[in-house]
């Protein structure tokens, strides 16, 4: 069955780094769309990032310049690398596989 399993989420001061990782397994990998969401308590998740199967991005407004989404279709991996974290960027992040299977998600706090 599909499996997405996020890592690489924690506590991180405002201006900082984190690098979050999504091992998929139990379709196609290098064939269907990744995308990164996020979600607050009391609000819906919202799109942060996707890449197509060809490699092409699309970001949020809220976090052009400052995340890159990326693939390794090798590894069956997906990556968000997020800097100059702020702290309205707090928040749980969910990777997504062909616009349908969801991860359990992963933490990222950022402090101000």
């Amino acid at each position: 069955q599909v499996q997405l399993v996020e890592s690489g989420g924690g506590l991180v001061q405002a201006g900082g780094s984190l690098r979050l990782a999504c091992a998929a397994s139990g379709f196609i990998f290098r064939s269907n769309a990744m995308g990164w969401y996020r979600q607050v308590p009391g609000k819906q998740r919202e799109l942060v990032a996707v890449i197509s199967s060809g490699g092409i991005t699309n970001y949020a407004d809220f976090v052009k310049g400052r995340f890159t989404i990326s693939r390794d279709n090798a590894r069956n991996m997906v990556y968000l690398q997020m800097n100059s974290l702020k702290s309205e960027d707090t928040a749980v992040y969910y990777c997504r596989a062909a616009n349908i299977y969801w991860g359990q998600g992963t933490q990222v706090t950022v402090s101000s």
